[in-house]
């Protein structure tokens, strides 16, 4: 068993596209064979004590994509918004969610502030952060633009306070599948010091024993932090 558990780790949900193409079916297929791995990997998640989980649902860039993929897309995060509450069967944990909301529809919006408040919990288990609409250098942004409003100098750490993701720690390891080398505009701001584990399985077939095994390699690895 792991005696170094992160705190923080980061999911790059990568190849559900991929996965349907391979299996011969529709590209939604792909997408809610997906969302059925992240519920999986969120218990995974729980069952390691680990504090914090951040998921890169949908990119600012993804709007691009055809329009019936998108619209499919988001009748999915919907309704895994509505599921989220009522698969925490007891357990603590809370959902959270970062992105650009005024991307979202008003019934999204709606469900995205309802599941925050529902798991809203005192004594947490685990956060499950979920970036959705979400790009890296638009957060910074948005952060700049809210220190230029305030007339304020800041930090790094008062930064980090306005910032979407305001509250949830670095990621200490991210794990991309799917096969792909890079981070696309994923937490560039929180990433710098994380660990990063590239695979080649799709998402949806994404197993126990690989998240395991990547659980064991970060044990091994020295984080001197720039020391």
């Amino acid at each position: 068993m792991n005696t170094t558990i992160p705190t923080c780790i980061g999911f790059m949900m990568d190849g559900n596209r991929r996965f349907a193409k391979a299996s011969g079916l529709d590209t939604l297929f792909g997408h809610v064979a997906g969302k059925e791995k992240f519920f999986e990997v969120v218990t995974w998640v729980h069952e390691a004590g680990i504090k914090h989980a951040v998921f890169y649902a949908f990119s600012t860039e993804n709007w691009q994509r055809e329009q019936a993929e998108v619209d499919g897309l988001m009748t999915i995060f919907l309704n895994a918004v509505k599921e989220l509450q009522q698969k925490n069967d007891g357990r603590n944990i809370s959902i959270r969610i970062i992105g650009r909301r005024e991307d979202l529809s008003s019934e999204m919006q709606a469900a995205v502030t309802l599941v925050e408040k529902e798991t809203a919990f005192e004594n947490l288990d685990t956060t499950i952060w979920i970036a959705l609409s979400y790009g890296g250098r638009a957060e910074i942004v948005d952060a700049v633009n809210k220190a230029v409003a305030e007339g304020s100098s800041v930090t790094e750490e008062s930064f980090k306070g306005l910032m979407w993701s305001a509250g949830m720690p670095d990621p200490d390891l991210i794990i991309r599948t799917a096969g792909d080398k890079r981070l696309s505009n994923f937490l560039p701001w929180q990433a710098v010091y994380s660990e990063l584990f590239f695979i080649g399985t799709y998402w949806p077939a994404f197993t126990k024993e690989e998240f395991t095994r990547i659980l064991s390699d970060y044990e091994k690895r020295e984080r001197r932090i720039g020391k």
